[in-house]
């Protein structure tokens, strides 16, 4: 159990804080080669107006990293996080198995989180997710200063990859 009372700050990782240009191009194409694109994600850069609202939120609430990176890239993407002298925070990843849109996932957690503590805020760059997560009662800043990558999109709404 924590004992830390302060809010939470909840933050999407791909399109948020990582910039995934670099890596899109696993996704074109007919057949997608994720193992490449996960690979990948170790050289991701930082996204320097999500990593200023991290920085900033920490301050005052406890920081959550919500992915819908699955399970097996937690080694890399806790380096990635280190690396990017992000603060410290739980990070949640998807199920190795699970395929339902990230919309549902991340809202199951968001719930989950909400139960034991105050969301203050989510901050997240798939439309669908912010969608359902404000409809859930959630406050939301969507996070637009990456450029939209239509194979992610479709990527993470059809196939529940991320």
């Amino acid at each position: 159990m924590n004992d830390d009372a302060r809010p939470l700050a909840v933050f999407d990782l791909d399109g948020t804080l990582a910039d995934t240009a670099h890596r899109q191009h696993f996704l074109e194409g007919a057949k997608r080669d994720w193992a490449g694109f996960f690979a990948a994600a170790a050289e991701d850069p930082p996204l320097a107006e999500g990593v200023r609202m991290v920085l900033a939120s920490a301050e005052e609430c406890r920081i959550v990293y919500l992915t819908g990176r699955p399970e097996r890239c937690r080694r890399d993407t806790v380096r990635w996080l280190s690396r990017q002298g992000l603060p410290e925070g739980t990070l949640f990843m998807r199920r190795n198995d699970d395929r339902r849109p990230a919309r549902r996932t991340k809202l199951d957690i968001l719930r989950r989180l909400g139960r034991t503590g105050q969301v203050r805020i989510l901050v997240d760059d798939d439309e669908l997710v912010c969608d359902a997560a404000q409809v859930a009662g959630f406050a939301v800043v969507r996070a637009r200063w990456a450029d939209p990558s239509a194979a992610l999109k479709d990527a993470q709404e059809r196939e529940g990859r991320t």
